[in-house]
C-alpha cells in the first residue's frame, strides 16, 4: 500500500549554541493509510520535532535544512505559511498532549470544533451544529449537547482529550498526528482514549502517527514502530518485531527499562509501624454565600493506613481519588479536618504550625515536578543545604553534607554550583531527593516522583529509591497512578477511589487477586498489560 505521508532524508538544524547541531538528522519514515505508526524515544530524541516539521510548526530559529515531507506526493517543505494553515486541520489533524493549553479557555467546546468547519468549508450554521454533535457522539462524550455548551475547564481531562480528538478528526484528515495524547491521563481514561483512536482510525481509514515514550502504549496500539535517538531513527519495523525481538542496543535498553507488571519477590519488612493514619478526612468547600452555590468535595474520607518501619506503602488511584491530598495531610502541608497521623508516638495532626516545624526533620516530601519545587534563583547546593541550616546546622557543615548527598544520589558533587535549569528532569528529581534526605528523615513521602520522567531515567530513580531505602533504613509512602511502577517499589498497596481506601494488602496479593471491582478495573486498563519485555520474560522463565 502506498504511503500517505513520506519523510525523506529530513535534516532540521538547531540554532548556534544548542547541545547538538541538528534536531533531526537524515530522518526517513513512511506512514500508510489504515495503520498506526508509533514513534518512540526519550526526551530530546526528536519525536515532537518530527511532528512540528510535518505541520510547519518548528520553533523560532529551527529550520529544515534538507529533505522532503511528502503528503500524497506534495512536498510540504515547499508550501507557504498560508498554504500550511489550510493543510493543518483539513488534511493533517493534530492531538496535543495537554488539551488545556491547546483549547481556548474563553470559548465553548462546540464553538471551537465549529471553527474548523467555518474556516475550511461553506457549510451553514445548522449543518455545522449537527456535525459538531455527531463528532462529540463519535468520540463517546456523554451528553454531547451539554459538552457542546461547556467551556474547557468544565470538562474532565479525559473529556477534554476527547474534544481535541473530535476537533482533529472534524474534516476527516488523511493523517492524524497524536503527540503523547495519553501521558497526562489516568490508566482507565488512557485505555479508553487508546481504544477510541484505534476505533476511529479503523472506521475512517486514517493514517496515525502516534508519538509516545510509553512502551505499554506501543504494545497496545502500534502496527509499526520507529525508535528515535538524538534526532535519528535507529530502528524501525513491525510492532511485534520491535517489542519482542529488538535489534538496536538503544531499543533493547529502553525496553529493558520498562517496569514489569509482576511484583518482585516480597522483601522482609519489620512489622513495627512507624506511621499510622487513623480516620483522616479532608473536605474542600467552595462557592458563594448561598447554599445552592456551594460545592463540597470530600477529598479524603476516613482513611486508615499503616506504614511499617523500613517498608514502602504505595497509594494508587486515578486523579481526584484523594492520593495527593492525603500525602499533603501526612506532611501537614494541608491540615486534616479529622483523624490522627502518628509518626512514632507523635500525632502530627494535633501539632501547631510552630510545633510541626521541628518535626519536619523526621518526615520529608519529594514532589512530582522538581522544577516547580526548586527555587530557580538559588544554586543546587544552597537548596540542599537550606533545610539543615534552618534547623541550626553550621553552613559549612550543611554545604559539605550537600556535596555528600549529591554523590549519594548519583550526581557529581561539583554540580552543587549549578542552577536548577542547568539539569535534566531526572537530575532535578535527584536534587529533590537530596534536599529531602538532607534532614535525615525517618519517612519519605514521594508524590508521583517519576511520572514525568523517561522510562530509562524512571528506572534509574526507582533503583536509587530502593537503594536509599536499604542503605538508610528509610520508610516510604509512594503516591502513583502507574501500576507498573507501584509493582516494582511498593511492599504494600492501598487503592483509593473518591477519597476512600477501597482495598489494601501486600503488593503481591493485590496484583495477583484484586478483590475490589475498582482495583480489578485499574489493573485491566494498564496499557500493554499482556506484553512482557523479552528480558523480563526470560528472567521469569528461568526463575520458574
Amino acid at each position: 500500500m502506498r504511503a500517505v505521508l513520506s519523510i525523506r532524508n529530513l535534516t532540521v538544524a538547531l540554532p548556534a549554541g544548542a547541545d547538538r547541531p541538528h534536531a533531526l538528522e537524515d530522518v526517513s519514515l513512511d506512514l500508510k493509510a489504515d495503520e498506526i505508526l508509533c514513534v518512540v524515544g526519550e526526551s530530546g530524541s526528536g519525536k515532537s520535532m518530527t511532528a512540528g516539521a510535518i505541520l510547519g510548526l518548528l520553533p523560532e530559529g529551527v529550520s529544515a535544512q534538507s529533505g522532503e515531507i511528502l503528503l500524497e506526493g506534495e512536498d510540504l517543505l515547499r508550501f507557504s505559511d498560508a498554504d500550511m494553515r489550510m493543510i493543518r486541520g483539513a488534511r493533517i489533524g493534530m492531538i496535543f498532549q495537554e488539551p488545556m493549553t491547546a483549547l481556548n479557555p474563553l470559548r465553548t467546546i462546540g464553538d471551537q470544533i465549529a471553527e474548523m468547519f467555518r474556516t475550511h468549508t461553506d457549510l451553514g450554521s445548522s449543518e455545522i451544529m449537527k456535525r459538531v454533535l455527531d463528532l462529540l457522539r463519535d468520540v463517546h462524550i456523554p451528553d454531547p449537547e451539554s459538552a457542546r455548551r461547556a467551556y474547557p475547564h468544565e470538562l474532565s481531562g479525559g473529556q477534554r482529550q476527547r474534544a481535541m480528538i473530535a476537533m482533529a478528526l472534524a474534516l476527516e484528515p488523511r493523517v492524524l498526528i497524536a503527540d503523547e495524547p495519553t501521558t497526562a491521563l489516568d490508566v482507565t481514561t488512557q485505555a479508553q482514549i487508546l481504544k477510541l483512536i484505534r476505533e476511529l482510525q479503523q472506521r475512517k481509514g486514517t493514517a496515525v502517527l502516534f508519538i509516545t515514550h510509553d512502551f505499554g502504549v506501543v504494545a497496545e496500539i502500534a502496527d509499526r514502530v520507529a525508535v528515535m535517538q538524538s534526532g535519528r531513527v535507529v530502528e524501525e519495523g513491525r510492532a511485534d518485531e520491535i517489542l519482542n525481538r529488538p535489534q538496536h542496543p538503544y531499543t533493547k535498553a529502553l525496553i529493558a527499562a520498562v517496569p514489569p507488571l509482576v511484583p518482585p519477590a516480597p522483601q522482609v519488612v519489620a512489622s513495627e509501624p512507624i506511621l499510622r493514619i487513623e480516620h483522616v478526612s479532608k473536605t474542600y468547600r467552595k462557592g458563594g454565600l448561598l447554599a445552592r452555590n456551594r460545592r463540597v468535595t470530600h477529598a479524603v474520607q476516613d482513611a486508615n493506613l499503616v506504614l511499617p518501619r523500613g517498608g514502602t506503602l504505595g497509594i494508587v488511584g486515578e486523579s481526584g481519588s484523594g492520593k495527593s491530598t492525603l500525602a499533603r495531610c501526612i506532611v501537614r502541608l494541608l491540615d486534616p479536618d479529622t483523624g490522627s497521623i502518628r509518626l512514632g508516638d507523635t500525632d502530627l495532626a494535633s501539632l501547631s504550625r510552630k510545633e510541626m516545624r521541628s518535626e519536619t526533620r523526621r518526615i520529608q516530601m519529594v514532589f512530582q515536578d522538581p522544577f516547580a519545587s526548586l527555587n530557580p534563583r538559588r544554586r543546587a547546593g544552597e537548596l540542599v543545604a537550606q533545610g539543615p541550616i534552618i534547623h541550626g546546622e553550621a553552613p559549612s557543615k550543611a554545604y559539605a553534607k550537600a556535596k555528600e548527598l549529591f554523590a549519594l544520589v548519583g550526581l557529581d558533587p561539583s554540580a552543587t554550583e549549578r542552577y536548577p535549569h542547568e539539569f535534566s528532569g531526572g537530575q532535578r528529581q535527584r536534587i529533590g531527593l537530596a534536599r529531602a534526605l538532607a534532614l535525615e528523615p525517618e519517612v519519605l513521602v514521594a508524590d508521583e516522583p517519576v511520572s514525568a520522567l523517561d522510562v530509562s531515567v524512571q528506572a534509574q530513580v526507582l533503583r536509587l529509591l530502593a537503594d536509599l531505602r536499604s542503605r538508610l533504613g528509610l520508610s516510604m509512602v509512594f503516591i502513583t497512578h502507574d501500576l507498573r511502577v507501584a509493582a516494582q517499589i511498593c511492599d504494600r498497596i492501598a487503592v483509593m477511589k473518591s477519597g476512600g481506601v477501597v482495598e489494601e494488602g501486600t503488593t503481591a496479593e493485590v496484583f495477583a487477586a484484586p478483590r475490589h471491582p475498582y482495583t480489578q478495573a485499574l489493573l485491566a486498563s494498564v496499557p500493554g498489560r499482556d506484553w512482557m519485555p523479552p528480558v523480563q520474560a526470560d528472567a521469569l522463565l528461568a526463575a520458574s
